[in-house]
């Protein structure tokens, strides 16, 4: 009777331990960098902005029209790149695009942006005038770190700049296409920015609804469900209703969170391939169950026990990738400590709420199994 237990104590530790281990090694303005950083980017005062997902932009301007800079981002494999546009756009921009390569070698290249195609992103090419501080890249827990300066021809007080990320590395210095990209006009006089071609308002809206849904569905209502079913079969039949109601209410948001997302995914040309694998499994996982509830058999037969293994380690599974997937898209999905917070107390809920009724179980069937004493 302690398998089940020790399964989702298991799982929800795991994924809280998870949540709070990235989430203490993201990168922060209030983090200090200048035990790992080098001279003479490891220097107090820079002006500090998260200005899109995980990126956090830090520079400090000098007298003489020199801006040193510092961009940090969540990377775990591709390129990340910061690119000056006299407009806002793509074509006739300069990047700084920083990588990590298989072997763990470092590389930060500064592009030519002449066109949209690959062959239009020439490397060791562009405008910006870098100064005798030769750029650098740290990897640095779950964070990359791009360091280099520019020098200006007069001080600038506003400039368009663009972010952009892949998950496939550059092959041969050759740029691969990027994953997403925004352009944030940053105020470099007053430490302000303005967001001047950012994703729609209903991608925005799209990517919060599947997260909303997917948290509801499969982070809320199916582990109610689960509770209700094995720690209230004493209210019979009203258990099994409410289970009905709650799992099938579940299926359908869980089932909407996944449409939500394969149409996000198709929009923003995604490639975050685990987030979506572990979403199908979770909804095929979700499906079988559907389909256990029609083709269930009698309790007199024969096959009724081993429906229940189907039934209840299927579920469980369920139940384990979907709580590793909501905190999974959290993190890729750049979210604000808030949800992580609204989250992981739902987890712990979950722990404890499983915990208590656990023990209360085994305990109530231990004095019924106690022998009644001998007269």
């Amino acid at each position: 009777m302690a398998k089940p237990l020790i399964f989702f104590s298991a799982s929800l530790l795991f994924v809280l331990a998870s949540i709070t281990t990235v989430h203490s090694q993201m990168d922060s303005c209030g983090a200090d960098l200048g035990s790992f950083l080098p001279v003479p980017f490891n220097t107090s005062g820079l002006v500090c902005k998260p200005v899109w997902k995980t990126f956090i932009l830090r520079y400090y301007p000098s007298q003489d029209n020199t801006i040193s800079i510092i961009l940090s981002s969540i990377y775990t494999s591709g390129w990340v790149g910061m690119g000056f546009s006299p407009d806002g756009m793509m074509v006739g921009s300069s990047a700084m695009v920083g990588w990590i390569d298989t072997t763990g070698r470092a590389f930060i290249k500064q592009y030519g942006l002449r066109g949209r195609s690959s062959s239009d992103v020439v490397v060791n090419d562009g405008k910006l005038r870098l100064t005798s501080v030769s750029p650098k890249v740290v990897l640095y827990g779950v964070n990359i770190y791009l360091m280099f300066q520019v020098r200006f021809s007069k001080l600038i007080k506003s400039q368009e700049i663009l972010f952009a990320y892949a998950n496939e590395a550059p092959n041969h210095f050759l740029l691969t296409k990027h994953d997403d990209k925004i352009s944030i006009s940053i105020e470099f006089s007053s430490g302000g920015s303005t967001v001047s071609s950012s994703p729609s308002s209903y991608l925005y809206q799209l990517k919060q609804k599947h997260g909303v849904l997917a948290i509801f569905g499969w982070g809320f209502l199916l582990p109610i469900g689960a509770i209700i079913t094995r720690y209230f079969r004493h209210k019979d039949p009203l258990w099994y209703y409410l289970h009905v109601v709650i799992q099938f209410l579940g299926y359908l948001v869980g089932l909407a969170a996944v449409l939500a997302g394969i149409s996000l995914y198709n929009k923003i040309h995604s490639n975050f391939r685990s987030h979506k694998g572990l979403g199908i499994s979770v909804l095929v996982l979700g499906s079988l169950q559907v389909i256990a509830f029609f083709i269930r058999p009698d309790k007199e037969s024969k096959l009724r026990k081993y429906w229940n293994w189907y039934h209840h380690w299927l579920g469980r599974l369920a139940l384990f990738l979907a709580a590793i997937n909501i905190a999974l898209g959290l993190q890729i999905g750049g979210a604000s400590s808030s949800w992580k917070l609204i989250y992981g107390i739902i987890l712990a809920t979950f722990l404890i709420t499983f915990s208590v009724l656990e023990i209360m179980l085994w305990t109530n069937q231990s004095k019924k199994t106690v022998s009644p004493p001998t007269i």
